[in-house]
């Protein structure tokens, strides 16, 4: 086995990539990628993107918070990344009287910065492929459960060796590829004390909201900024007033030059995950459970959100991340559903699989699991679906939906929660959850407190057990919770309702337990079995937060029949788009009204004397990769990645070359803002802009 793994992972790094699909690793690009890169346009050597030994700019990449990336624009630690991957942290600052959601801030200094308490970042010290050290004792005849503890036994041994003469700053991390092939280690240096620099008010930020959410033409300024601090010796610190700028070892140039269609343009970023070796039982999963069921909960869950944040300030903005991040998954899966249906995705994946099992009857032996991996992982997805769809309910309606219950299960209450939290709210979104639990889930997996409680006690009246559960629980105030006694919570009836909640998630779990490793066999089978069926291919392995590089070219696309979609926006769509009767999406602020009706926009105006605001480009991106440089010929900083298209919601799956593009806002735009919107000097004085030489 451990000889088949090692040609496996060599074969797939032996050829050309052929097309902008696919998010590569660093290590290999002088292997895989670099001829093709120049082809397309790039000036730079693999050495200067991803060096071993010297500063490369991969050192100029960060894992922004826990799921974005951001880049490091000056050598005083100066972070640029996306407004929405920045929006927890602005929120949580905010407050009725500093309502920097709605109005921004610009700090004047160093001084004025403000502290951002839990963020953090984290720079790539080092990758090494170390798929000999995980797999080499595997067994060939090995099951899967017996493979996956001697896997963990040797992934916590290589860490902790990897560990044991690191600073605590400094983390390693065994991660995955190719479902189980190969295995890479990381090592990362965490940074904890954060500053946020400067954010544009939320009507540029979030300009379009939910509307625009993955839509082009888009014209949102999708940036915020941010600073990393270090002690006195540039060394990872907690938060101390007599920390400093953190100096960087690299940084990232800005250009002024813009983007014309065909330009060469790539991206180094965080993307979270793909599942592009997906089958099209999984599809089918897709379509008929798990999506409809996330997409009818949050649907019904922000439908009430957002009615209480349009009526009131104080709730806007203690749920306005919250809302956000319901959202952005929930029209996601909205998109993904249409994608996959529109562009004959399980009909390519029935292809795909029916020409893999032809392979595998005619050219391996039974005993290697190629023949059956097929046929295991259609016989597992059936098992698993109703399992998965019970706890996604659970999960969804109960334990992210009812935020009462979060106290309730806690050992200690925190007072971060209440700060964001309205008792009123959550118990209108209550009597819904329970009621659309009830009336959509296996009754078998229902919690017990509908038939114990609910109809024994109250006649089986939701919204009367939900009023009682919220008159008497010492939960719903900080207050009230600090001032109970252990007796009194354990005895709350939101209490009850949480335990008999978690009762019916011990209950499924099980299940998923049992078919979750057979699941992993198969799949890891599969991937395998397509990479020995086509060895010359260039073969990637799905995203899963890792570091990556994807490049291409800034292009337009065709959606539909008869429409061309440009490639660039500008101010004048803005402008369009102002809703007076949607202010919490398309609101234009006076003063870029101003400077677009003088066309004051200095050095950031592109050859047409237009101002651009966002553009295209082919580039292969998913969630995570939200603050990711898009990067020009030369390395340097053009615009931040921080949206798919809807045509193209299927991509997580199938990349769709002809649709798919990354939606990036323009760099100019972004100074802009910075520069004449708010006069922030302060900002601009750090960075390093360079503008060629005019273009033909």
């Amino acid at each position: 086995m451990k000889k088949f793994l090692l040609t496996l992972a060599a074969a797939a790094l032996s050829f050309t990539a052929f097309a902008d699909e696919g998010m590569w690793l660093l290590p290999y690009l002088q292997k895989m990628n670099i001829k093709d890169m120049k082809a397309k346009g790039l000036k730079l050597s693999a050495e200067d993107i991803y060096s071993i030994n010297d500063s490369s700019l991969k050192d100029a990449i960060v894992i922004f918070g826990g799921g974005c990336t951001g880049e490091i624009v000056s050598d005083k630690g100066l972070i640029f990344t996306n407004h929405h991957c920045g929006y927890g942290s602005i929120q949580a600052l905010s407050s009725v009287e500093h309502d920097y959601l709605k109005y921004g801030f610009w700090a004047n200094s160093h001084g004025e910065e403000l502290p951002c308490p839990g963020l953090s970042v984290r720079f790539v010290r080092s990758i090494e492929d170390v798929t000999a050290q995980i797999l080499g004792n595997v067994p060939s005849t090995a099951g899967e459960t017996e493979r996956q503890k001697i896997i963990s036994e040797n992934t916590k041994a290589l860490v902790e060796q990897m560990s044991k003469d690191f600073p605590k700053s400094k983390q390693a991390q065994v991660v995955e590829f190719f479902g189980g092939n190969q295995y890479f280690a990381f090592v990362y240096e965490v940074f904890n004390d954060v500053r946020l620099v400067g954010t544009p008010p939320s009507s540029i930020g979030k300009f379009g909201g939910d509307t625009d959410n993955w839509m082009w033409p888009r014209h949102t300024g999708d940036f915020s900024i941010f600073r990393v601090y270090a002690d006195k010796d540039n060394k990872p610190a907690a938060y101390s007033k007599d920390n400093v700028p953190y100096k960087a070892p690299r940084h990232l140039e800005i250009s002024l030059d813009g983007v014309k269609e065909g330009d060469f343009s790539m991206i180094m970023g965080f993307p979270g995950s793909t599942t592009r070796y997906m089958t099209s039982y999984e599809i089918d999963q897709m379509l008929e459970v798990d999506n409809p069921q996330r997409i009818f909960i949050r649907g019904e869950r922000q439908a009430i959100l957002w009615e209480a944040m349009e009526a009131s300030d104080e709730i806007r903005i203690k749920y306005a991340s919250k809302y956000a991040g319901s959202s952005n998954y929930w029209k996601n899966s909205i998109g993904m559903s249409r994608g996959i249906q529109k562009l004959g995705v399980k009909a390519q994946k029935e292809a795909e699989e029916a020409a893999f099992q032809k392979w595998a009857n005619e050219n391996t032996l039974p005993e290697e699991g190629f023949i059956d991996a097929l046929p295991n992982m259609k016989r597992v997805v059936a098992e698993i679906t109703p399992v998965e769809g019970s706890m996604q309910y659970l999960q969804e309606a109960f334990l992210r939906g009812v935020e009462l219950l979060t106290p309730a299960r806690a050992a200690q209450v925190s007072a971060g929660f209440y700060k964001d939290y309205d008792a009123t709210l959550d118990r209108k979104v209550a009597k819904r959850m329970l009621t659309i639990a009830r009336e959509n889930m296996t009754p078998a997996d229902l919690p017990s407190f509908y038939a114990e409680v609910v109809d024994a006690k109250f006649g089986g009246d939701i919204a009367k057990y939900v009023d009682y559960v919220y008159d008497n629980s010492v939960f719903t105030s900080l207050e009230k919770a600090q001032a109970a006694t252990d007796e009194q919570k354990k005895a709350d009836p939101a209490k009850e309702l949480a335990n008999s909640v978690m009762a019916s998630y011990r209950a499924v779990y099980p299940k998923y337990v049992e078919l979750a490793p057979q699941f992993n066999q198969a799949h890891r089978l599969y991937v395998a079995g397509l990479m020995r069926m086509q060895p010359n291919k260039a073969w990637y392995s799905d995203a899963n937060f890792t570091i990556r590089l994807t490049y291409g070219n800034v292009l337009p696309y065709n959606p539909a029949d008869a429409i061309t979609y440009n490639y660039f926006t500008t101010l004048e769509g803005v402008i369009a788009k102002e809703d007076t009767s949607n202010p919490l999406e398309f609101t234009v602020e006076e003063k870029l009204k101003e400077l677009y009706a003088k066309k004051d926009y200095g050095q950031y105006a592109a050859e047409d004397g237009r101002l651009h605001v966002g553009f295209l480009c082919n580039l292969d991106i998913t969630g995570g990769n939200s603050g990711s440089p898009v990067l020009d010929a030369n390395g340097r900083l053009i615009g931040l990645a921080f949206d798919g298209n809807w045509e193209a919601m299927s991509g997580d799956v199938a990349f769709e070359p002809e649709l798919q593009r990354c939606i990036a806002v323009d760099v100019r735009y972004v100074l802009f803002v910075v520069d004449k919107f708010a006069g922030c000097q302060h900002i601009m004085s750090e960075l390093d802009i360079v503008k060629s030489k005019k273009r033909k």
